[in-house]
Parts: structure tokens; C-alpha cells; sequence
């Protein structure tokens, strides 16, 4: 799959959106479970993991309920949804 080659992030991404199938999960939530005690540092870099994972119409991003425009960067919160 194309997404082994983009990096932890977007691979740990996926492997929780398979394992939450069904069920929406934060960003947030990624980056905690690598990086317990330094998450906070790691956000920019999972929303490009995710945005990369949904460009590539892999992943689903919401706000507010709504999937979110490719054109349109969000604004956390967000949650995130395997196809």
C-alpha cells in the first residue's frame, strides 16, 4: 500500500482507523498513543498525516459532523473515519 512509504505517522493513523472501524477517533488520539508524554508536539505533523490519508481517499475528516471541503484546511477539533 502507498501509505507504508509516508512515515509513522500516517501509518499509525491507519492501523487505529482499522482498528476503530466504525467508530470516529481525534487526531490527538494517534500521536498519544506513539508519543505518551510529548503528543502535543507531534499535532501539526498528524493533521498533514491525516490530510495526506484523506487526499488520498483513504480517510475520512469531519468538523462539526461535516466532512471537510480537499480545498479547506481545518481547523481542530476534528475526527477521523477509515473509508
Amino acid at each position: 500500500m502507498d501509505y507504508l512509504k509516508q512515515g509513522i505517522l500516517v501509518l499509525a493513523t491507519m492501523e487505529m482507523a482499522k482498528r476503530r472501524r466504525g467508530s470516529s477517533f481525534c487526531p490527538s488520539d494517534v500521536v498519544r498513543w506513539l508519543y505518551p508524554n510529548d503528543w502535543r508536539h507531534f499535532m501539526e505533523e498528524e493533521m498533514e498525516a491525516a490530510i495526506w490519508l484523506f487526499n488520498q481517499n483513504l480517510l475520512e475528516i469531519r468538523q462539526d459532523g461535516n466532512l471537510i471541503d480537499q480545498n479547506y484546511l481545518p481547523e481542530a477539533p476534528v475526527r477521523l473515519n477509515i473509508k
